[in-house]
């Protein structure tokens, strides 16, 4: 006999399990949950992200201005628990849809996984889901303090955002230190020297209250005081050659981040400020005459620093928030096109927590060495407002 709830349980002694944890992430009130006999249970959500954009340039090949409307995020979330060990996340995307004119873009898994929860401090997640290198990427995208991530520097060059393999993790010392350790695909196909297995491992500690999830926030709203330092390496070898058509210059690739998060409430408002540094590298292939799809992130290093400042009381049937960011690109790429700063400022208004906000970010990037022609990578700058939804 199936019933509806609209809770979550604490099940294990205590222990949230992952599969809750992903879903629950931002917490917003959890939509409609379906119940299977004692321990078993799923949760559908709902949430979009529909973005204004305009930018002073329309393409590579095009210097006009352009304002876009799109759907940043679609997506619906299935999650829950098979029994009291065993849980599942699912998740459809459908992104970026009418964005740039390119219409009923295709709905896909953009995760799929099993977790299994021992204990707080081994828990196991098989599938696909986010890889566990950078902060930022960590960061649930529909909770962050900025409008968005950064554009080319959370990510890693090779399996994008998400990654097939299996993690183990868990938290120690009341949830003061956390500990990853995940084996993934990384960069497959005709381009590698050998299909090889990626190897990340990441660890943190905090300072005030834990940050015990899998995932990050961009900010807490003022509801936790949190002070976390975090570092990560990730490697993969014979991911390129250095010199494709030969087949030659088997290259690999390694990368490393350190990054620190602070949100400090008062009663005068809520401070909150963020940053990080990465460096990508393999071996400088790029450099050489690798295979066409070799990205240029995969030889980068920069940083970013964020901060944002929570104003205490209500702003009409809202709260008010400010933000800015900075970003500091430097490419290994020897043209010297890609390298650019980005510096933007915003605010976020809440009418119901991150369940409904609108968001409105200015932002101006500035490039070292602009390209004669590509209008991509010549400066520019770009005004975006944000409407998002979470069920």
């Amino acid at each position: 006999m199936k019933t509806i709830n609209f809770k979550f349980r604490r099940i294990r002694q205590g222990a949230l399990p992952l599969a809750v944890m992903m879903a629950a992430a931002s917490g917003a009130q959890a939509g409609p949950t379906i119940t299977y006999g004692e321990q078993g249970f799923v949760t559908l959500n709902y949430s979009v992200q529909m973005w204004g954009q305009y930018q002073d340039y329309t393409s590579n090949t095009d210097s006009g201005e352009t304002t876009d409307l799109f759907l940043r995020r679609n997506r619906i979330t299935l999650s829950g628990q098979y029994n009291d060990y065993v849980g599942f996340y699912a998740q459809l995307e459908a992104g970026n849809d009418s964005k740039e004119g390119v219409n009923d873009k295709n709905v896909f898994y953009r995760d799929a996984y099993l977790t299994f929860d021992w204990s707080d401090s081994l828990r196991f997640i098989a599938g696909r889901f986010k890889n566990t290198f950078t902060r930022e990427n960590l960061e649930a995208c529909l909770e962050p303090l900025t409008l968005d991530r950064a554009e080319r520097l959370a990510y890693t060059p090779f399996g994008g955002t998400r990654d097939t393999g299996v993690a183990m993790w868990g938290n120690l010392a009341d949830a003061q230190f956390q500990y990853r350790v995940m084996v993934s695909d990384g960069r497959e196909g005709d381009e590698v020297v050998e299909d090889s297995p990626r190897l990340t491992a990441r660890a943190h500690w905090t300072f005030w209250d834990p940050e015990y999830d899998y995932g990050y926030r961009g900010t807490y709203l003022g509801t936790r005081k949190v002070l976390t330092i975090g570092a990560a390496y990730d490697m993969q070898n014979d991911v390129a050659y250095a010199d494709y058509p030969s087949r030659t210059g088997a290259s690999d690739y390694e990368a490393w981040t350190v990054d620190a998060f602070m949100e400090y409430p008062t009663t005068q408002g809520t401070v909150t400020a963020s940053a990080a540094y990465m460096d990508f590298s393999t071996d400088d292939a790029i450099n050489g005459n690798p295979d066409p799809a070799l990205p240029p992130t995969s030889e980068l290093d920069g940083y970013y620093a964020k901060a944002g400042y929570l104003l205490p009381n209500k702003v009409g049937v809202g709260r008010l928030q400010f933000f800015a960011r900075y970003e500091d690109l430097d490419y290994g790429v020897d043209t010297g096109y890609y390298s650019n700063t980005w510096k933007s400022v915003g605010a976020n208004y809440y009418i119901n927590g991150q369940q409904l906000k609108v968001t409105f970010e200015y932002a101006n990037v500035d490039y070292d060495r602009e390209h004669p022609t590509l209008q991509s990578l010549r400066d520019h700058d770009q005004v975006t407002l944000g409407l998002q939804l979470i069920f």
